[in-house]
């Protein structure tokens, strides 16, 4: 096998990774991603990157690229991303054009699904649930070591399953989406709206704030519990696994899963929901893997 070249493009950071045949890290990139210089410098950084891993791994073969949202199947082009400059943009095409070699992209939480199911700490598991709970709630879904994209290529993505029909909008047009509610930007949200100050989800958390405001921890049990109750409803996947800033949560694996278990239809449920070993890296280490599943 030859080695390996993942891109992690994400809204502050696009970092690259050269792996060998065995996964372990023979170079590491990052550089700052400044989206608010447009599509043109970014497509720029993920070049200059590129070229630097390829010359050092001497790689040949496909570049595999995680990214905010999706290719729409239709037009080939970017959909449903927060990096608003990449929306409508042939990315992947633009990219094989200045490479010169196959580009293979997937929407980031598959990529962080994927890293987890096959190298972290799902491994073992046939159907597996990702989670990112960060900025936004992103879902992926690997199926025996492979990405379930489904034919719109929205598969996984239970963050944009509504919670409360008249709840609060989302970008999406919908009201109520369980990003809404319990991404960590939602989370910090809510915190300002019940104690007028705007505090980390780490420091609410990890100071116990919210013993002064209780209602903040019961409603994201709450909700937690129901979005992935909703998810083991549906999907009844092996395992759920935890990415992003809001997995460092410890009370998730405790009395989160508790509240995921009472909201779920079944009187006895054994799915195990556990947190990610690969921390950022998940990303990058499943960009670098989509050349060996497709």
């Amino acid at each position: 096998m030859e080695n390996k070249i993942g891109i992690d493009l994400g809204g502050t950071k696009i970092e690259g990774v050269l792996l060998d045949e065995n996964h372990t890290v023979i170079k590491r990139e990052r550089v700052l991603t400044e989206r608010e210089n447009g599509y043109e410098s970014i497509i720029q950084k993920i070049i200059e990157l590129a070229q630097v891993l390829i010359a050092s791994g001497d790689v040949k073969g496909p570049i595999g690229i995680c990214t905010p949202g999706a290719i729409d199947p239709t037009s080939s082009k970017m959909k449903n991303s927060n990096t608003i400059c990449l929306i409508g943009q042939p990315l992947r095409e633009d990219l094989e054009q200045e490479l010169g070699v196959p580009v293979f992209m997937e929407n980031d939480a598959n990529c962080f699904a994927l890293a987890e199911a096959t190298l972290g700490a799902a491994q073992g598991y046939g159907v597996v649930f990702g989670v990112i709970l960060g900025t936004g709630c992103g879902g992926g879904i690997v199926i025996n070591n492979k990405i379930h994209s489904g034919p719109n290529r929205i598969s996984g993505e239970w963050g944009h399953h509504v919670l409360y029909p008249n709840g609060k909008s989302c970008y999406c047009g919908n009201n109520g989406c369980t990003e809404q509610y319990i991404s960590g930007t939602a989370l910090e949200n809510h915190w300002h709206e019940l104690a007028g100050e705007f505090q980390s989800v780490a420091d609410i958390v990890n100071k116990k704030l919210y013993q002064d405001h209780p209602e903040w921890k019961e409603t994201f049990l709450l909700n937690f519990g129901r979005g992935l109750a909703n998810v083991i409803d549906i999907l009844d996947p092996d395992a759920i696994v935890i990415g992003g800033g809001v997995s460092n949560v410890d009370f998730l694996y405790s009395e989160g899963k508790k509240s995921v278990y009472k909201e779920t239809f079944s009187e006895h449920v054994v799915t195990p929901i556990i947190r990610n070993q690969l921390g950022d890296s998940a990303g990058v280490f499943g960009a670098a893997m989509l050349g060996e599943i497709f």
